[in-house]
Order: structure tokens, then C-alpha cells, then sequence
């Protein structure tokens, strides 16, 4: 009797490769169906995807199960056989056996060979053979349009894992479950980010990070970029992946407008690169790319990054105002795209791929369908002051469809109203004239523009394709309007969209008007000193300069036309105002709860605070970190209170190095946390006003 086999290094390998494929099994059910025989399987599967998706990786478990049907496996690497036919035929010699499973990998390198490979050398093969072919880029049109291929030829594109597959991926790379959340927030199912993300996390930072404290380091994003995007022509290839990267959507204007007159040569590039998509507005990147191109330019060259920032942002914003009433929808989108990851962008967008909605002016044949939405989204009563403005101003209302859809699925309205129009049928529109009377009455030629409604059923203001078209087109119609004094926004008051909105420098009125039993919320802004183009420009320099909570322009803030949600009159609130001390100007108090909420744990810089001295703090004996600590703790009876209260908690009590790191701690994408802890600042002011003014101490819950 021999002895018995000793197992060799490459058991080792395979069995560790083995442990780590997860998913594909579409793929494999492909496969099987080919090796068996079935009716209408193909003889020929064309695997595609960018680099590090996993081709290699299948073509692997392929190997595996042809052996284990009694099949012959021939294995062709591109990277290793000559470009030409006949080393290729040397190479694949022994695909003439039958039965043969060819596995031709890596073909990008050998691609040259595509036409003869379809048109001679796979028509000799025995017809019981099977191939699999491997690489960066889709079959030619012309192979897998040849109706004699019809039926052989299976294009197979291989994209990213599922959340499922990815977090079986770490797990078997030995991360625990409560450091994947970071991870998979990188690597967006991407099976070579992933397993790099888990080796980063295991080695370089194992035991020198809490949980969700970790972040791709740049060797990681450097060594994934060059195992995706292979090697580049030249620097001008790399810039327009970077352009790429920046925008929503890349087309040929967009590359002639920041690179130069080569943008068509440097546009047929990209589409045909594999980590790119299309559609039919442009082409875009696959997320991981997008993010690891832009994270590495920000690392290695943050001038150049500002530098291209602001070429993409000052073409965008052109095409706004040269923008088609067509086209003013896409172009507000791609402009709008370059804020995604500031304020609460990313929670109030999503980003879809464009064409699922349809936005039309309002016609009067659809008059029926609109009333029947506003009472569906928002009751009868709401549906006759629709009524009222379907009359009043029908060229102000726009109409949105799903795509293929014949019925509209919802409507919206931005109304340029005429002095005091609508103040006697429209409650809220009555309580858009008060506030701008309050505030300094028109002069003359000024109006206002007012976001009336936002009614779609199904998802009733809530982020959606939808919506995304409704934000869009106010925000459009305001960058366009030559001269726009106020403008308001009308939205449910359920705090979902309040933090958005501080974003965006629109204040909200104090008190909610309420319209058949619902109560909807005014967010307003005073154009007339700072014109929407200079606030936007602001804009942009607070995003690239980092300036913490945004450009606040709006004058009425603390200009001479008095707070624009200062403290409501007495008889106005819960109960009776306190007497003694007088009561702050509400935007100077939420100045001090904010700039104390950061000091928490700064009890020098908290002693400076002039809460110390107001009645909430002095005139009830209590410390100004007892009534913030107490403010925190009653976020928990708030409806969602738990997220805000682990928010507020991280950022404020426990404190976290960056707002990044705090995230990361509590398992949510950066801007998830940002929502969360916007929407507990804004509550802990509110807790804390409304304890001011009543004279009441606030206690714990």
C-alpha cells in the first residue's frame, strides 16, 4: 500500500479561494445548463465586467464543475498567449477533444482576435464544447447580433454582489458583523473592494478603531483603482475619468466645455470603458469607481480637485440658464448632483437614473385626474383649493407620469403670484403674504413664488423619482426667475424635510398651517439682497472650503427687516411666558444652543456660553451641560426618537474625532448620520426654546 498523498500549497489555495466565492448563481446555473445538454442553453458564454468584479474568480467554479461532470477543462489566459491566430490555436489545442470546457480569460488583451475567434476558430470546435469567454468589454455587435449565433451566444454582464453575498464575503474574511457597515459603504458589493476593505481592516487598523471607525486608506483606493481601470492611455484619459467621477451624467458637451476640443476622441474612450454605463442623457461610472476616483484626486491633489470642481459647476450651472423648459429638469439635476454628499442631499435625492418619470405642463384635460390626486394625497379640502388654482394659474402647475404610464401619477405646483392673489382661498398662501408684510412689503416689479404643492400619492413626499423632478424644477425656476424677491416652500410638517431645508437656507415660519385636519409647514427665504446666483456661489465656497452649516445669506436672518421665525407672541405657545428675564431673539438663542451642543465637552468654552446667564440655565440652578444633557435625553420620546437620540449622543456626549468616524460608529452612511443629527439639533433647539419661553426647567424625561 503507497503512502498516502500529502497535500501540496495549491490545495491550500484553492481551498481558501473556494471558502471565499459567494453568490453567482445565475452564473452557475448558466453553466450547468450548457454542460448538461439542456434545450436552449448556449454553447458560448460571454462573461464581461470591469476589472476586479470577479470573472477570474468564476471562471475558477467553472474549472470546478466541468471536472466534476467528467469534463475535460482548457484553460487560455490573454495576458500570456500572443495576439495573433495561430499562437492562440497552440494554446487551445486541446479544445478539440470533445466534450472540452474552454475557459478563454483576461481576453481584453487579446481582443484583436474577436472576429476571427467567431467567424473561424470556435466553428471547428466539436459541437459538444463549451466556452466560456472572459473579459473588460462586452462582445462586438456584430457577434452577438449574428443571427446564426442566435441561440449559441449568452453575454454574460457580472456586476456587483448583493448586500447578502458582500456580507457573507466579509464574514469568511473573518470581519466581525459589526465592523462590515463601513465596509460595505466603500466597496458597494464590488468583490476586490471588498476582500481589500477586509484585509485593510483586519491588519492596519485591527484593534486601533472602534467598530465603525474605519476608512479606505489611500494605498487601498490606489491599489484598487489600478486592478480596475487597468492602465491608462495617457493623463488626458485620467482627467476625464475624473470629470466622470464629479458628474452625474458625462457627455461630449460636458468633456468640451472642461477638457478641451478632444472631447470626442476622449468621449469614445470612456463609453467603451467597462466600469462605465450609459443611458440615454450620458454615460456614468460604477459607484466604486466614481468614489475611489474622487477620493484619490481629493488625497494626492485637493487644488486640482477644487480646480475641476468648479469648471464642472460653472458649465452646470450655465446650462441651467440656457436650459430648454425640456431640458431645465436634467440640467437642474446635474448641477444639483455636485452637492450630493453636502447637508442632506443624498437623503433627499436618489439619484435615479433618468427617463422613469415624465414631467409635463398641466393641460386641462387632465384637470379630473389632478383633483382626484390632491384628495387622494391630501383630502377634499386641500382638493378645492387645488381647484381654486387650477383656475387661477393652470400655466404654474406641471403634471408628472411613469414612464410607459398613461395616467398621471402626480402633480406640483410653483405659483408666481400677483400681489395678495390667493390670500382669501388659500390659507397657506394667506400665510406666505402676512410673513413678507411682517418683513418689509414689496417694492415695486418684486413678487413671490410660492411651492405650493408636491402631491404624489404613492409616496407622498418622500424621496422618490418623483420628487427628485418636483425639487428640481423649483430649484430651476428660482436660479432662472431674472428677479425674484421671496420664495416659499410648502411641505407635510413632519420634520422629514426640515433639515433639507436649513440646508438650503429656507427658513421655516413658526407656526404650521393647518389645511383639512393636516398641518403643513412654510419654509421661506428673502431674495432681494443676495440674488439666488450669489447665494449659490456661496454655496459652492462653504462645500469647497469645508465651512461647517452652509452660507447663510438670507438677510432677514439678522438684517434690519427683523427674524424671519422669531419667538411667537405670547398666548401663541404651550403656555404663559415666564416672567423676569426677557426672552431672546430666537436666531441668537439657536446660535447658542448649536455653538453649546459643540463645546459639551469643552467646559472652558462651554463656561463662555451666554446660555449660562439666560433663565433656563441661571433661573432654575441648574449647569448648562444638565439642561443639554436633559434636552438630549428627551429626544428619546420623540416619534424616531431613537436615531436622533444615538446621534445627538455620539456627536455631542461621547464625541467622535470627525463626523465620518461617528457614522461610521453607529453603522450609517455619512449622509444618513448627517440627516440624523441635523433633524436632533433642530429638535434639542426647539426643546430648549420652548422651555425658555415658558419659564418652565427642563428636566430629564
Amino acid at each position: 500500500m503507497g503512502a498516502p498523498r500529502r497535500g501540496t500549497i495549491a490545495d491550500r489555495v484553492h481551498a481558501t479561494r473556494d471558502e471565499l466565492f459567494v453568490g453567482r448563481e445565475a452564473e452557475l446555473r448558466l453553466l450547468r445548463d450548457a454542460l448538461a445538454g439542456t434545450p436552449g442553453a448556449p454553447t458560448v458564454l460571454y462573461v464581461h465586467g470591469p476589472g476586479g468584479i470577479g470573472k477570474t474568480a468564476l471562471l475558477r467554479r467553472y474549472a470546478q464543475e466541468a471536472r466534476a461532470a467528467g469534463r475535460p477543462v482548457v484553460h487560455v489566459d490573454g495576458r500570456t498567449v500572443p495576439g495573433t491566430p495561430p499562437a492562440f490555436e497552440a494554446a487551445a489545442a486541446g479544445a478539440r477533444e470533445p466534450g472540452t470546457l474552454l475557459l478563454i480569460d483576461t481576453f481584453e488583451h487579446c481582443q484583436d482576435l474577436e472576429g476571427w475567434l467567431h467567424e473561424e476558430f470556435l466553428l471547428d470546435l466539436p459541437e459538444d464544447t463549451v466556452v466560456v469567454v472572459a473579459g473588460r468589454l462586452a462582445p462586438d455587435v456584430r457577434w452577438s447580433a449574428d443571427p446564426g449565433w442566435a441561440g449559441l451566444l449568452a453575454p454574460v454582464p457580472l456586476g456587483d454582489l448583493d448586500a447578502g453575498e458582500a456580507r457573507r464575503l466579509l464574514a469568511r474574511k473573518g470581519v466581525a458583523a459589526d465592523r462590515h457597515q463601513p465596509l460595505l459603504a466603500f466597496a458597494a458589493g464590488h468583490p476586490l473592494a471588498l476582500v481589500l476593505a477586509a484585509h485593510v481592516a483586519g491588519t492596519e487598523n485591527a484593534g486601533l478603531v472602534a467598530p465603525g471607525d474605519w476608512t479606505p486608506t489611500p494605498e487601498t483606493i490606489a491599489h484598487l483603482l489600478r486592478q480596475v481601470l487597468g492602465a491608462l492611455p495617457g493623463p488626458r484619459h485620467r482627467l476625464v475619468l475624473e470629470i466622470c467621477a464629479q458628474a452625474h451624467l458625462t457627455t461630449e458637451t460636458l468633456l468640451r466645455a472642461v477638457a478641451g476640443e478632444d472631447a470626442p476622441e476622449l468621449f469614445a474612450w470612456l463609453r467603451d470603458q467597462p466600469y462605465v454605463e450609459h443611458c440615454a442623457q450620458g454615460l456614468f461610472p460604477h459607484d466604486v469607481v466614481r468614489e475611489a476616483l474622487a477620493a484619490d484626486l481629493r488625497w494626492r491633489d485637493p487644488d486640482g480637485y477644487d480646480r475641476l470642481y468648479r469648471r464642472i459647476h460653472a458649465h452646470l450651472l450655465d446650462r441651467v440658464g440656457a436650459a430648454s423648459a425640456d431640458g431645465l429638469l436634467h440640467a437642474v439635476g446635474a448641477l444639483q448632483f455636485l452637492y450630493r454628499s453636502q447637508g442632506h442631499m443624498a437623503e433627499s435625492h436618489g439619484w435615479h437614473t433618468p427617463g422613469l418619470v415624465e414631467d409635463r405642463p398641466y393641460d386641462p384635460s387632465l384637470r379630473a385626474g389632478v383633483l382626484a390626486l390632491a384628495e387622494e394625497g391630501e383630502g377634499g379640502e386641500s382638493a378645492e383649493v387645488v381647484r381654486y388654482w387650477l383656475d387661477a394659474r393652470p400655466q404654474d402647475f406641471r403634471v408628472q407620469r411613469l414612464r410607459g404610464r398613461t395616467r398621471a401619477a402626480a402633480f406640483s405646483a410653483w405659483l408666481r403670484l400677483a400681489p395678495f392673489q390667493g390670500r382669501a382661498e388659500d390659507p397657506v398662501t394667506a400665510a406666505a403674504w402676512e410673513h413678507v408684510a411682517a418683513h418689509g412689503p414689496l417694492g415695486p416689479g418684486e413678487s413671490i413664488a410660492l411651492g405650493r404643492f408636491h402631491v404624489h400619492p404613492q409616496h407622498y413626499q418622500r424621496p422618490s423619482p418623483v420628487m427628485d423632478l418636483m425639487l428640481w424644477r423649483m430649484f430651476g425656476e428660482l436660479l432662472r426667475d431674472a428677479r425674484p424677491s421671496w420664495s416659499f416652500i410648502v411641505l407635510r410638517d413632519d420634520g422629514f424635510w426640515d433639515a433639507h431645508m436649513e440646508f438650503c437656507d429656507m427658513t421655516p415660519l413658526p407656526r404650521p398651517v393647518t389645511v383639512g385636519g393636516s398641518a403643513y409647514r412654510l419654509f421661506a427665504h428673502d431674495w432681494r439682497d443676495t440674488p439666488p446666483g450669489a447665494w449659490l456661489a456661496g454655496k459652492q465656497e462653504d462645500m469647497l472650503t469645508g465651512a461647517g452649516g452652509g452660507l447663510t445669506a438670507d438677510p432677514v436672518a439678522s438684517g434690519p427687516r427683523g427674524e424671519l421665525a422669531g419667538p411667537r407672541p405670547h398666548g401663541e405657545g404651550d403656555g404663559p411666558a415666564a416672567t423676569g428675564t426677557p426672552t431672546p431673539d430666537r436666531a441668537e438663542f439657536a446660535a447658542a444652543v448649536r455653538s453649546a451642543l459643540r463645546d459639551l465637552r469643552r467646559p472652558s468654552a462651554l463656561a463662555a456660553n451666554p446660555l449660562r446667564a439666560g433663565r433656563l440655565v441661571a433661573g432654575h440652578g441648574m449647569s448648562l451641560r444638565e439642561v443639554l444633557t436633559n434636552a438630549i435625553a428627551t429626544l428619546v420620546t420623540d416619534r424616531d426618537g431613537d436615531r436622533t437620540h444615538r446621534a445627538a449622543t455620539t456627536a455631542f456626549l461621547e464625541g467622535a474625532p470627525t463626523q465620518e468616524a461617528a457614522a461610521r460608529r453607529l453603522g450609517l452612511p455619512y449622509s444618513t448620520y448627517r440627516r440624523h443629527l441635523a433633524a436632533a439639533t433642530a429638535r434639542i433647539e426647539e426643546i430648549m426654546w420652548r422651555h425658555e419661553e415658558e419659564g418652565r426647567p427642563l428636566s430629564p424625561p
